[in-house]
């Protein structure tokens, strides 16, 4: 995939999914602006990366710093054609009926507010150069209940809607938007998980985990027209198939 010229602005890049997406779209040839809370990590990364990329310091549930994050893109690079809403959160896990409820808030502030902010900020200048990519990182836990994990379950099926919406809307002006449920990946993420104790997920070895650069291929193959099948829906990368287009297996 080359993306020569093309600009990717990613979510949570200060680690995990995050970063190694912004690495492997920095190598593609993709400008690249690092979008996160941890101000020290993702300039670290910008600073390893290298020209191609910017670091902005967001909190992506407040719409204003995500527009102030686009539009401090779009001075940087002169355009913003990818976003990849990656950043998340796993807690509170917790039995619904003993969840702290401004836990369970903050969650969907980041998770499904943060989802919405990233496609509102992005899309007018989208449209009005012609269309874009939108990848979000969704989760089977989008597709039914788990213990301890109401939240984080509700949360990926609204984001999942997101995506869904945004194709309804904007397709046919070409705008491009598709969710990818990865499966398990060995991240920060699932030591929390691991240490709850709670649910099957936490019993996992961590071996049972796909690496986080294999998702980043994936959000590459997605940018193509290989992936224009899957627009409204969603890409399992537990597929077999899935994994051998991308060029896992």
């Amino acid at each position: 995939m080359d993306l020569t010229g093309k600009t990717a602005l990613i979510t949570g890049a200060s680690r995990g999914i995050g970063a190694a997406a912004a690495k492997a779209f920095a190598e593609a040839g993709a400008n690249v602006a690092l979008v996160a809370r941890s101000r020290d990590a993702i300039a670290e990364l910008a600073g390893e990366i290298g020209p191609k990329a910017v670091a902005i310091p967001c909190e992506i549930s407040r719409y204003w710093e995500v527009e102030q994050a686009v539009e401090n893109c779009h001075t940087a690079f002169g355009s913003l054609d990818i976003v990849i809403n990656n950043a998340g959160v796993i807690e509170p896990i917790a039995p619904l009926a003993e969840a702290d409820p401004e836990s369970w808030g903050a969650l969907i502030d980041i998770n499904v507010k943060g989802v919405f902010h990233g496609m509102r900020a992005a899309l007018p200048g989208m449209l009005a150069s012609g269309g874009g990519t939108i990848l979000t990182i969704g989760s089977g836990a989008a597709q039914r209940p788990l213990e301890g994990w109401s939240a984080y379950c509700t949360s990926k099926a609204a984001a999942l809607m997101i995506t869904r919406a945004t194709d309804e809307e904007y397709r046919a002006r070409g705008v491009r938007s598709i969710s990818l449920s990865p499966g398990t990946v060995a991240t920060e993420m699932q030591r929390t998980i691991k240490a709850s104790g709670v649910n099957a997920v936490s019993q996992l070895d961590w071996s049972d985990h796909i690496p986080p650069e294999w998702v980043a291929k994936t959000l590459l193959w997605m940018c193509g027209p290989e992936a224009d099948g899957f627009l409204g829906g969603e890409v399992s990368l537990r597929d077999e198939e899935i994994r051998r287009k991308v060029g896992l297996i």
